[in-house]
């Protein structure tokens, strides 16, 4: 038996509850649950009402805070630009606004062994594959 809907149990209620309306002369004892029964619908209908409307506010509030975020992002960049312009982009003081100045790498010299710099050899054309004869 698969999981009940609130809807269903809801719908449920309803005719039963219209059942012991219908033969409440034949089901005298059954007075005091049919009340209980109608208490839990009356209850039931007021929240489902709720849920819907608190869902409705919750996707609203979704779209404001997506939206808010998006704002932000726009702000940040725009703060972000304004800061290097003024700082520049390698000044440490970016390291305040959470941003990382440009910091170059150091550039590898290449020291032969008498200690002078040796430059790097001029690049070498590939030569082209040399095909193996054809076999007889």
């Amino acid at each position: 038996m698969g999981r009940k809907t609130s809807a269903l149990i809801q719908e449920k209620l309803q005719l039963r509850r219209d059942a012991l309306v219908a033969n409440s002369a034949a089901l005298p004892h059954m007075d005091v649950p049919r009340q209980k029964v109608e208490a839990v619908l009356t209850e039931l209908k007021d929240l489902t009402a709720q849920h819907a409307s608190l869902t409705a506010a919750k996707q609203d509030l979704s779209k404001r805070l997506d939206q808010l975020n998006t704002d932000g992002l726009r702000l940040m960049t725009f703060v972000d630009a304004g800061v290097r312009q003024q700082y520049g982009n390698r000044s440490e003081k970016l390291v305040e606004f959470d941003q990382k100045p440009f910091r170059s790498q150091p550039r590898v010299r290449l020291v032969g062994p008498d200690g002078k710099p040796v430059k790097p050899p001029a690049a070498v054309p590939p030569h082209p594959p040399t095909q193996a004869p054809a076999p007889e």
